[in-house]
């Protein structure tokens, strides 16, 4: 079973110059990139960004939430190769237990229809045209 061991770091805030890069956002992805190369050459292999609150204080007796940006970096711990899983011996249900059959019961067969049905017959009681005929009588 493989154990990780995890590294969580805070985000770059402010962008990095280096050669060809321009504009906050080319700085930015920079020191991101320097961050996740420097990392990586540790051995520690970038998992996710999380956003988490930060209680941080305001003033004198005041509280604030800030939001802080952390990176998550993971690597093989060196005890994965150490420790063997734990397996529980599982009693097995007995050879001579009962089989209970779960497929569903079949459907009714359908109604034989003749096969000569040219028209369809509805009864005169549930013609649509029969109780405004009457209303007009009346």
């Amino acid at each position: 079973m493989k154990t990780y061991e995890y590294k969580v770091v805070p985000a770059p805030r402010k962008g990095k110059r280096g050669k060809g890069v321009h504009g906050a956002e080319g700085k930015f992805a920079n020191a991101l990139m320097v961050l996740m190369n420097e990392h990586g050459a540790e051995g520690w292999e970038y998992l996710r960004t999380d956003t988490l609150p930060v209680e941080s204080r305001s003033g004198l007796t005041g509280k604030t939430t800030v939001f802080q940006n952390m990176l998550i970096f993971r690597r093989l711990s060196g005890e994965s190769e150490s420790v063997s899983p734990v397996v529980p011996h599982v009693e097995t249900p007995a050879a001579d237990a009962r089989v209970v059959d779960m497929t569903p019961p079949m459907s009714p067969e359908p109604p034989d229809l003749p096969d000569n049905i040219t028209e369809l017959e509805v009864p005169k009681d549930l013609s649509p045209r029969e109780p405004a005929r009457e209303a007009a009588a009346e």
